[in-house]
C-alpha cells in the first residue's frame, strides 16, 4: 500500500474546502483499516458528481467514477458480484440528497451492504453555489437570490425511518473523529451512512457554525425514534453514531453465501443449462 494513498492527479478543490479534511481524514481510516486486516485490494470505491466526487481521483483505490446520484447503485453492484469486498461510495448533498434520492431510500430499505459517505455542505457548489435539498431557509445562491423558501431536508432521520442500520455524523473540522467514524461504517455489517459536514468556503462557508454547534456524543442512541430526536436538536450538532443495530443483509437474504465471482459456472456450462432449457418435448 502506497505510503499516503495519493495520486499524480491536480487536487483542485478551493483552498480551505472542508473536502481536504475529508479526504485526510479518509486516508487515516484506510490506514487503520489495513491494520485491522481490510487490505486495500479489498477495498472498491465509487462517487457520483459534483466537488466531492474529486476524490475519486485523489485517492489510490480500485473503484468506478458513477454519474450523479448514481454511484450507491454502482457499490451495490460491486457488492452483488463479490460479497467480500467492502464497497465505499462518496456522495453530495445534491448528489445524493437530491438526484439519487429513491435509490438512497431503497439501499437503506433492504439494508445493502455498503458504505455511504455524503459531503454535505449544503449547496450546488461544482455549478456555483445554486440551493441543494440540504440548504439551510434564507440561502441565498445564484437560483435563489432572494433567499431559499424551502426547509433543508433532514437527511438521516430519512434514512433512519427507512431502515438504515448504520447512521452517523461527522465533521469535516474534526479529522481524527471522522476516521474513526468511517473505520466503524465500513467495519458494520449492513447498510452505514456518515453525513459529514464539509464547510464551502466560497459559497457557504459554515466553519463558524459547526464550530460553535458540534458536539461528540459518546454513544448511540438506543431506540430509532431516539435517534431521530437527535437529528432534530437545534442548539447542537450531534457527531458520532445516532444509531446502529444488526440486521440481515440483503445479498444474503438474496442468494445465501454465494459469491457470483467465485462461484459462476464456466462457459460450456452455462451453454449446456441454456441449451437443456431450449430444448422442446
Amino acid at each position: 500500500m502506497s505510503e499516503d494513498l495519493g495520486t499524480y492527479a491536480e487536487n483542485t478543490w478551493c483552498k480551505g474546502c472542508g473536502n481536504f479534511g475529508l479526504l485526510n481524514a479518509f486516508k487515516q481510516a484506510v490506514k487503520k483499516m489495513d491494520e485491522k486486516g481490510i487490505k486495500k485490494k479489498d477495498l472498491l470505491i465509487s462517487s457520483g458528481i459534483g466537488c466531492h466526487a474529486k476524490i475519486f481521483d485523489y485517492v489510490d483505490l480500485s473503484g468506478l467514477y458513477s454519474i450523479h446520484g448514481r454511484e450507491i447503485t454502482s457499490i451495490q453492484g460491486m457488492k452483488f458480484a463479490n460479497p467480500e469486498l467492502k464497497v465505499i461510495g462518496f456522495a453530495g448533498d445534491g448528489d445524493i440528497y437530491g438526484e439519487g434520492v429513491e435509490h438512497l431510500i431503497y439501499a437503506a430499505k433492504r439494508n445493502e451492504d455498503v458504505t455511504l459517505f455524503v459531503h454535505n455542505n449544503g449547496a450546488y457548489s461544482l455549478t456555483t453555489g445554486q440551493v441543494s435539498p440540504t440548504s439551510e431557509q434564507g440561502y441565498k445562491g445564484p437560483s435563489t437570490p432572494k433567499g431559499s423558501i424551502e426547509r433543508p431536508l433532514n437527511p438521516l432521520a430519512l434514512v433512519l425511518s427507512a431502515g438504515a442500520t448504520f447512521v452517523a455524523r461527522g465533521y469535516a473540522g474534526n479529522i481524527s473523529h471522522l476516521a474513526d467514524l468511517m473505520v466503524k461504517a465500513v467495519e458494520h455489517k449492513g447498510f452505514a451512512i456518515v453525513d459529514i459536514l464539509q464547510p464551502c468556503v466560497t459559497f457557504n462557508n459554515t466553519y463558524n457554525k459547526y464550530n460553535d454547534l458540534v458536539e461528540v456524543i459518546d454513544e448511540p442512541a438506543e431506540t430509532m425514534n431516539e435517534a431521530i430526536e437527535l437529528t432534530q436538536e437545534e442548539d447542537r450538532i450531534p457527531l458520532g453514531i445516532y444509531y446502529q443495530e444488526e440486521q440481515p443483509i440483503y445479498h444474503e437474504k438474496l442468494y445465501g453465501d454465494i459469491n457470483p465471482v467465485k462461484d459462476k459456472l464456466s462457459r460450456d456450462e452455462r451453454l449446456k443449462r441454456v441449451n437443456e432449457l431450449l430444448e422442446v418435448d
